[in-house]
């Protein structure tokens, strides 16, 4: 798992080293193009990992036009086909970036809402922050926090004690680009008025010219978090460049291991992009680890699709915690059935 890092550490970890030690010793993997039915010619992208809701796999998308970033989140199952179907009587959210988890046995689920700023000032009058909402299923979902203006990638796990860990991701005079903070709070009612700006930073994860978020967090057996997240930086030509990547976080101390990166966009198969400004963006949703030294990763790739990635679960020595979403690990085995034998590159 490489070197551990402390919260005392200062931040010397590159997108570089990373790459250069995912390179050396490449692991097996192949990848799925994801289809979709029921929007049109609409894309979908930055999808959640399928989770169980009412007796039926369901999967979190971002649907939009090709050249526009004004987006729904909208919901899917998979058909006979082995492709993803349009929910039928499923709820829209005018939102981008979905993630979804459960938290004291309710459905979490939450992203990104867009707008216009009336206090802005030219020409920064376009804003965005985080929205939640919870409920027994998605049909009762209901929203009742946000996070602050300007903040993305907020994500939530229940930890081992029962209490909610909250990872934020602040940028400007603290979180540069935008770095990863870590507080916990009791009730998910108390996270209406919770400590944004104040939460510890882990430090090492990112140079002062990269940043990342976290995607996704899974409870571990002993009360460490499996952290699934991104680190991106901008290339020479000014284009962006974001990587899926891991590590293991303790709670207790605020320490971690090192990232290790799980792919790149080369890993993944050919596809669309939005615009030549994001061809290298793989954007993480979701991690299904299956027992047996399997792991799937779910992704939004290019801004423009979305993908699944087979490849070897490097976290199996840290034993399986139930996810919250997946109802038996076996369940998985059948909701692989339809992928395709491709093998990933392009």
């Amino acid at each position: 798992m490489g070197r551990r890092r402390g919260q005392e550490e200062s931040a010397t970890s590159c997108v570089e080293g990373l790459l250069a030690q995912y390179r050396e010793a490449p692991r097996p993997s192949r990848a799925e193009v994801l289809r979709f039915s029921g929007v049109g010619r609409l894309d979908v992208y930055n999808i959640t990992a399928p989770f169980f809701d009412e007796g039926r796999w369901v999967l979190a998308g971002r649907v939009e036009k090709r050249f526009s970033e004004v987006s729904e989140v909208r919901f899917f199952t998979p058909d006979e086909k082995g492709a993803w179907r349009l929910l039928p009587g499923a709820p829209a959210f005018p939102l981008q970036d979905p993630f979804v988890t459960r938290i004291h046995g309710e459905l979490l689920f939450g992203g990104v809402e867009t707008f216009i700023d009336p206090e802005g000032h030219p020409p920064y009058f376009w804003r965005w922050r985080t929205v939640f909402f919870r409920g027994e299923s998605l049909s009762t979902l209901r929203p009742f926090a946000r996070g602050p203006i300007g903040m993305k990638d907020i994500r939530l796990v229940e930890l081992e004690d029962g209490t909610i860990g909250v990872f934020t991701r602040p940028q400007g005079e603290r979180g540069g680009r935008g770095k990863i903070g870590f507080f916990t709070l009791s009730r998910l009612d108390d996270l209406q008025k919770a400590p944004w700006e104040e939460a510890p930073l882990l430090e090492g994860l990112f140079s002062e010219e990269e940043w990342g978020g976290a995607n996704e967090a899974q409870l571990l057996p002993g009360g460490k978090v499996l952290v699934l997240g991104h680190v991106a930086r901008f290339g020479a030509s000014g284009h962006r460049h974001y990587y899926p990547m891991a590590f293991v976080f303790d709670p207790k101390d605020l320490s971690h291991d090192e990232a290790v990166l799980l792919g790149e966009r080369q890993t993944f198969l050919p596809g669309p992009s939005k615009h030549r400004g994001v061809r290298d963006v793989v954007f993480p949703g979701g991690l299904h680890r299956i027992p047996g030294e399997q792991a799937v990763l779910y992704a939004g790739i290019s801004d423009a699709g979305a993908q699944r990635l087979w490849l070897p679960d490097i976290f199996a020595h840290l034993g399986y915690h139930p996810h919250p979403l997946v109802p038996r690990p076996e369940d998985l085995k059948d909701l692989m059935a339809g992928a395709t034998q491709k093998i990933a590159g392009g």
